[in-house]
């Protein structure tokens, strides 16, 4: 049987959602806690793979199991958030067809990055300190350049893996939650790797002044990752929210 899972994380304590030798991930703590629920060896695939230190607070994954969770979905959820580590949390749980898959068949996913440009010690952990004046109009501009599908090569990690690095942005716009405090949201079908904190960092480059509007043009233009900005830290990136082409029926 197969079940979708939903899960929010913090990034800090991990090397990212995919498992790796020698350093713990989001992954490996799912399937440890899973497979000692469970009494049988469980692996799991996600929607996305987060880099490290890149947090979520809404992830989808899936695991198969011959245990049947709909029988006792409320000791479920609290036996396995009592083996899983503080820092990862299950939310809910569905039984979904044997063929669905969580990261296949997500049509949609957003992430939200956020910035902070005066001095705050409340907000280090999941915000990034950027101590100069952003032109927040500026920078909607050049993020509207993004939207589209387009090769996003200029964005992504050098040796990222990817067979493609063509991506469909629906959505991309900068919005400011107080003077000094703000939030970048964008979504797509797909991501690359490090796609999202390369893009934040090209935009801040516009924001301060130091680039103009069309630069990013060139950049996108070039499909060289040395061409755009510096990426920014992982600490304040969030994936958001997943979407499918089917309802998801939580029993949790």
């Amino acid at each position: 049987m197969r079940y979708f899972i939903s899960i929010s994380y913090n990034g800090a304590a991990f090397s990212g959602w995919q498992i790796q030798d020698n350093a713990n991930s989001v992954q490996q703590e799912l399937q440890n806690a899973l497979s000692i629920y469970a009494q049988e060896p469980i692996s799991i695939t996600g929607a996305g793979r987060t880099d490290a230190g890149v947090n979520a607070k809404y992830c989808i994954a899936h695991f198969d199991t011959e245990r049947e969770i709909e029988k006792n979905p409320e000791q479920f959820l609290y036996k396995l958030n009592a083996i899983l580590p503080n820092t990862i949390v299950v939310l809910n749980c569905c039984r979904v067809k044997d063929d669905a898959h969580a990261r296949f068949d997500a049509t949609q996913r957003e992430y939200k990055y956020y910035v902070h440009t005066s001095k705050d010690p409340f907000s280090n952990d999941f915000s990034c300190y950027f101590p100069l004046d952003l032109d927040i109009e500026k920078m909607n501009e050049a993020a509207s350049h993004l939207l589209g599908e387009r090769d996003f090569s200029s964005f992504e990690k050098v040796n990222g893996g990817n067979k493609t690095s063509i991506c469909n942005l629906t959505f991309a716009k900068w919005e400011k939650i107080d003077e000094t405090h703000f939030v970048f949201t964008v979504r797509a079908n797909r991501f690359l790797r490090n796609m999202v904190r390369a893009i934040v960092g090209t935009l801040l480059e516009i924001g301060r002044g130091k680039r103009d509007v069309e630069w990013i043009d060139e950049v996108i233009a070039s499909k060289n990752r040395s061409s755009a900005g510096q990426s920014v830290k992982g600490n304040a990136l969030f994936l958001n929210y997943i979407e499918y082409p089917y309802e998801l029926n939580w029993f949790l």
